[in-house]
Formats: C-alpha cells, sequence, structure tokens
C-alpha cells in the first residue's frame, strides 16, 4: 500500500474530508492505527505511512502524553481541544521547519462496527502565537469545522457512501470527492452548481433535475434515486444517489450526498424480473402468436429497441444453402421508430445473417455503421435499418426437437449503445425459460395445420352449377389442436337438383372426424340412391348410425334444391338438431326457416321424420352453418341466433364469398369449436 492510500474498504465515508480546508485524519481502532489523511494535513503535515500506529506514524507531531490523550478520547468519546502542537517538518523550499498546530480531537463510529478517532488539524501563525486573543475566534472555528466534519462523516456513514459531494442549501454542488470524478470522468469545476447532469444519460437528466429541485425545496429527510452515469470509458453504468440535509440551529445548512455504483446489482435485479415476465408470458397465454408478441414486449424497450419473432417452416433449417421464407408471428418497436407489420411473409437470402444463424442454431451477434448490416436482409428489413439507424443487431434461434422453429431478432438504433453480450445470454436465458411453453405451442401449432389440411382434405369443393352461386368457408378452432367433426357437402343430382348438407359430429378429435367421413358418404350415397324427402333420407341415416355406430351422435341439415314449373326455386329441407338455416331476401330481410325440426342424428324416437318447403326469392341467400358461429359460453342460443341474423342482414347486395367472410370477421366467435358454413345465392330473373 502506498503511502497517504487509503483501504479500499474505507473509502467508502472518508471521501467526505478529501477536500476539508483544514487538515484531517483518521485512526482506528485501540492501537489508534492510522487510517487516513487529506490533501490540507499532507501540506501541513507531510506524508505519514497509512496503517501504522499513531504514536510511530506522527512521533514528531504527538507528544509523550498524546497516547494518553488519545485514549481518553476513545472510551469517553469526550472532544479534546489542544492549542499548540509542534511538529518538525519538510520545508517545500529547502530544509526541515518547525510548525504548530491547533488540534482538535473526537471519537467516530467506523464501518464494521470499529470505533475510530476525528482529528481536526490547523496550523497557527506566528502572530497567533503571540496575540492570545486573535487565537480565540480561531479555536472557536476549528471546533466549529470539527462539528461540522463529524455531522458530514456520520451522514455518510449512514448513506453508505462510495463517492462523496456536498452542495449548499440551495442544492448546487460545492465539493465532489475523487471518487466521483474517478467514475464521470468530470472534474470539480465540471461537477459543481449543476454541471453533474452533464455526466448523466441525456434520458436522465430532466428526471434528475426535476427530483432533486423538489427534494431541495421540500428539504426531503432523504433524497434516493438511481440514474445512468457516463464512465470514463464511454459505457453508462447505473449509479445510486443518496443525500441528506444538515442542519444547524434548524436550517439547512448544507446537503451531504453519496454515490455508489450499483450497476451489478441493478443488473441482476433487472435480469431477475425479465426472467420472470418471460416466464409468466409464456405460462399464461397458450396461442403462439400472442405468446410471440408477449415476449417481443418483454424485450422491448429493456433490452433492444426492435423486436421480431418469425416462425420457419417445417425442415427449412436442414435444407443446406437455400434461402428461407418465414412469418413474422409477433413485432415489437420502441416509440418514435418506423414500424413494420406484424403479420408477414420474409424472404431471407442465403447469404443473410438470419440463415447463418439458423443454419450455426445459434446466436448471430453484431455492430455495424448506422443502417448497413455486413450481410444482407429481407428487404423491408433492409429499409427498416436504414430508417430507424439500427446499429447492432441479435439473432436468436429457437429450437424444437433438433430443428429451428422460429428466430429472435432483435436490434438498436439511433443513440443507442450496441447489444451487449451480456443482453444477448440474458435474451437466450429468457428464451430457455420460456422454451417448454414455446415448444409446447409450436407443436401444437404444426399438429393444428395437419389436422387442418385433413378436414379440408374430407371437404369437397362446392360445385360449379349454373344458374346459382355456392361458397363455403371452414375456420378451424384456434384453441384445438385435433381435426374436428365439422362438415358441409354440395352435390347434384342426375335429375338436376341439388343437395347441400352442413352437419357436426359430436366430439373433437380423431374418432369424430372418421365418423364424420363416414357418415358424410352414407348420407350422399342414401341421397342419391332414391328420389324422396330430405326427412326420409335422414330417418333412414338415423337408422344405419344406429346399427353401425351406437355411441356416436351428429347433428344436420339436408336441403333439396330445384325449381319448380314456374322457374321458381323450392327448398325442401330436413333439420335433425341443428341450428335452422337462415334466408336472407335480395332487401337484406332475414328469417330463420325452422318448420322441419326432428332430434338429433343417433337416437332412437318413434316418430316420423319430417320435411318442410320454402321458396327460395330472387337474389335471395341461403345459409347452413354448425353451432360454432353462434354459440357462446353461458349464453341462450336464441340471442346468437339473433346476432347472426343482425350480421347477415346488411351483406345481402355483397358478393356471396364476402357475405361469408364478413359473417366470419363480424360474428364474435369465441374459438372454441369449429365454424362451417355454405352459402348458396338464387339469381335475379333474366
Amino acid at each position: 500500500m502506498q503511502v497517504g492510500q487509503k483501504p479500499e474498504s474505507s473509502r467508502v465515508a472518508l471521501d467526505v474530508f478529501d477536500r476539508a480546508p483544514v487538515g484531517v485524519l483518521v485512526t482506528r481502532g485501540k492501537d489508534h492505527r492510522l487510517l487516513y489523511i487529506n490533501d490540507a494535513f499532507r501540506a501541513m503535515a507531510g506524508n505519514r505511512p497509512i496503517g501504522a500506529p499513531a504514536w510511530k506514524a506522527l512521533r514528531d507531531i504527538l507528544g509523550p502524553n498524546f497516547p494518553g490523550v488519545l485514549g481518553d478520547v476513545l472510551t469517553t468519546g469526550e472532544t479534546v481541544c489542544v492549542d499548540e502542537v509542534s511538529a518538525t517538518v519538510a520545508d517545500p523550499g529547502g530544509g526541515p521547519r518547525e510548525r504548530l498546530f491547533r488540534v482538535s480531537l473526537s471519537g467516530i463510529p467506523l464501518p464494521g462496527g470499529e470505533s475510530g478517532l476525528l482529528a481536526v488539524a490547523q496550523e497557527v501563525t506566528a502572530q497567533e502565537v503571540t496575540g492570545r486573543a486573535d487565537a480565540m475566534p480561531r479555536t472557536r472555528d476549528l471546533e466549529k469545522e470539527l462539528r461540522r466534519l463529524q455531522r458530514r462523516y456520520r451522514s455518510m456513514a449512514w448513506a453508505g457512501a462510495h463517492m462523496v459531494w456536498v452542495t449548499g442549501p440551495d442544492g448546487e454542488v460545492r465539493e465532489v470527492s475523487r471518487g466521483w470524478q474517478r467514475i464521470s470522468g468530470q472534474t470539480l469545476e465540471e461537477s459543481r452548481g449543476y454541471g453533474w447532469l452533464r455526466a448523466l444519460h441525456p434520458e436522465d437528466r430532466e428526471r434528475a433535475l426535476d427530483a432533486w429541485t423538489r427534494a431541495v425545496e421540500l428539504a426531503n429527510p432523504v433524497w434516493e434515486q438511481v440514474f445512468r452515469v457516463a464512465a470514463s470509458d464511454g459505457a453508462y453504468r447505473h449509479i445510486r444517489f443518496r443525500a441528506v440535509p444538515v442542519y444547524e440551529d434548524g436550517a439547512v445548512v448544507e446537503w451531504v450526498g453519496a454515490s455508489a455504483d450499483v450497476e451489478q446489482e441493478w443488473q441482476e435485479e433487472r435480469r431477475r424480473r425479465l426472467l420472470d415476465l418471460a416466464a409468466a408470458a409464456a405460462t399464461d397465454i397458450t396461442n403462439l402468436e400472442e405468446m410471440c408478441q408477449a415476449i417481443a414486449g418483454v424485450i422491448v424497450p429493456e433490452l433492444a429497441d426492435a423486436c421480431h419473432i418469425y416462425l420457419l417452416p417445417e425442415s427449412s433449417g436442414s435444407l443446406p444453402h437455400t434461402p428461407i421464407v418465414t412469418e413474422c408471428a409477433a413485432a415489437a418497436v420502441r416509440p418514435g421508430l418506423p414500424t413494420l407489420p406484424p403479420r408477414r411473409k420474409e424472404y431471407h437470402p442465403v447469404d443473410s445473417g438470419f440463415v447463418r444463424a439458423v443454419r450455426r442454431r445459434g446466436p448471430v451477434h453484431v455492430s455495424f455503421p448506422p443502417g448497413r448490416p455486413p450481410f444482407p436482409c429481407a428487404d423491408k428489413v433492409t429499409k427498416w435499418l436504414a430508417e430507424a439507424r439500427s446499429h447492432s443487431m441479435a439473432l436468436l434461434p429457437i429450437v424444437v426437437e433438433g430443428e429451428v422453429a422460429a428466430v429472435v431478432a432483435t436490434a438498436v438504433c439511433g443513440e443507442r449503445p450496441p447489444i451487449a453480450p451480456d443482453d444477448v445470454h440474458l435474451m437466450r436465458e429468457m428464451l430457455d425459460h420460456a422454451h417448454d411453453a414455446i415448444s409446447k405451442a409450436l407443436r401444437f401449432r404444426r399438429t393444428q395445420r395437419v389436422a387442418l389440411a385433413l378436414q379440408h382434405s374430407l371437404l369437397a369443393e362446392p360445385p360449379h352449377i349454373p344458374g346459382l352461386q355456392l361458397a363455403a368457408r371452414y375456420q378451424a378452432s384456434p384453441t384445438a389442436a385435433e381435426i374436428g367433426g365439422d362438415w358441409y357437402d354440395a352435390f347434384q343430382l342426375s335429375c338436376g337438383a341439388v343437395k347441400l348438407v352442413i352437419g357436426d359430429v359430436a366430439g373433437h378429435d380423431l374418432g369424430a372426424a372418421v365418423c364424420m367421413s363416414q357418415v358424410r358418404n352414407m348420407l350422399r350415397a342414401l341421397a342419391v340412391d332414391r328420389d324422396e324427402s330430405p326427412g326420409d333420407v335422414l330417418r333412414r341415416l338415423n337408422r344405419a348410425l344406429e346399427t353401425l355406430n351406437g355411441e356416436s351422435t351428429a347433428t344436420c341439415v339436408l336441403s333439396r334444391l330445384e325449381r319448380d314449373r314456374d322457374g321458381v326455386w323450392q327448398l325442401a329441407y330436413s333439420v335433425a338438431g341443428h341450428p335452422p338455416p337462415l334466408l336472407v331476401t335480395g332487401d337484406g330481410q332475414g328469417r330463420f326457416l325452422e318448420d322441419a325440426g326432428n332430434p338429433l342424428l343417433g337416437l332412437y324416437h318413434g316418430r316420423p321424420w319430417t320435411s318442410a318447403v320454402a321458396p327460395l326469392p330472387p337474389h335471395s341467400t341461403l345459409l347452413l352453418y354448425t353451432d360454432g358461429l353462434i354459440e357462446r359460453r353461458g349464453e341462450d342460443l336464441g340471442e346468437g341466433l339473433e346476432r347472426l341474423r343482425r350480421c347477415a342482414e346488411p351483406l345481402a347486395r355483397e358478393p356471396l364469398g364476402r357475405f361469408c367472410d364478413e359473417l366470419l370477421t363480424e360474428m364474435p366467435v369465441t374459438g372454441e369449436d369449429d365454424v362451417a358454413m355454405i352459402a348458396l345465392r338464387v339469381p335475379s330473373p333474366a
């Protein structure tokens, strides 16, 4: 340890004495080992060996009686003043010279619970030695300075200071310790007044000034804030500022402040918080897109200015040297920056950083001149990087069952520092915490797509029938991965009549899908086997179900469309436990066809199966649909039917495809069940 250097553990509160206008020394423990001296003492009495006992380090100053005086002060805690202490010290201009000092001693607490002594020294001039009366005010001034320094020290010991600063009662900085100068790079002159604010991050300055001004105006007993301070290496570190007012005669005479570097503590607290948020986002949400959006919202703006999460097609990561087309599932951008559509397809060139991250199955982390990434990007991304002046990116792949299933792309822009390696590691930790939930959601999505493809393969496209318009839609439940039992069908008989069918087999699994396929095929066969009413066809279908599959039930609407002798389209229909067909006239009047109700299929009953006939006016629309379009948990079915009628009536003149699409958009479906619909429109008379 160099002479005059303070031990690291003691720097916390002793920095408060660095710029005191009087000489200050501090000793530790019963053997009074020298712990600290300030520059003013060093200028008066020369350098002294830190760590040595006071009787040795200060033998030329302390007389033979001083060890006893030090012991008394340490024991009693009383303040002792000694008017004249003689010491022979080296003169800056030459040899040794005798000097006289006035010393005040008092006890102070030290870190770790130890006791110590605080000595305040002031040189006595020759005039004061000859004129005792003139010396009295100087003695009182020294005692006052000792009390002031004691108050400062106790305030700093309470505040736990690493960097110390003192302001006037108005809050303008007067003194700063070397600790502040080391961390901020500011000189004392640069820090004075409100100059210290210039060391803060530009985004923190206004908030810091407002908070400090309010604290000074209100004389808060304690002021504490955390701000980002530009360190001498250019990086920003989180510094905790604490300050307490010092009172004298009931008035604030100064503020004593302490600043401590809490970067590591802040980073760890942030890490825990972000990991918890990422885990919560993944735990509380089951929909993949919503989960990705929640995770992107955790990353922005804490770790990046922008975050986009891309979903990859299956097996795309295993194809060597090929570009990748992805779907952007989520996007989050800091306010003030340009945005990109959250749902979009992106083409990533084979030599892009995105493809590199997929190939290596590990992060790609780069910094670059604003708007000029070192590798090609998707066209829209390249334009965005230039507009946002982005200068740093991190691309993190998400691997599920050995394949890259998604990539999280992050970027920072403008004056923000580049993404730090620690932040890349933290983002990886966040994704690891959410990995199980993300994997489950991705597997669910893939299974759902397979099920949807199988479902569509079982649903025939409506045939083209001259003189009629047909449109069909199927919307799978977003909460179910299994294939469902909803179906629609349309076919033309040899006689020219058209059959329209809608149905729903109970259940939402592979068994329901198999049963649905069987019922659909049987119904087709029975409908073309004989020329009979829809009710009679359903009667025979019900008997077949009882014989072949006694446990399954289903609902169905079977309708038959044909022209009468006058050329008017007539609809014969029968309903088996299914929501009734909706007929909307060309002028927007809707009504449900409810005259042919029967029990659901799969249950035996002895009553006749009924059918009904209704004319279809020119330009009218007939809609058959499943219950997923109208049912809501806890709501009467009649409310859903009435809601459907109100939504359909204004769409009477819309093209038939748009009629169906608007219903799927406007109806508040719960997503708990699939939705199937088939619509037919009768043309206007020629």
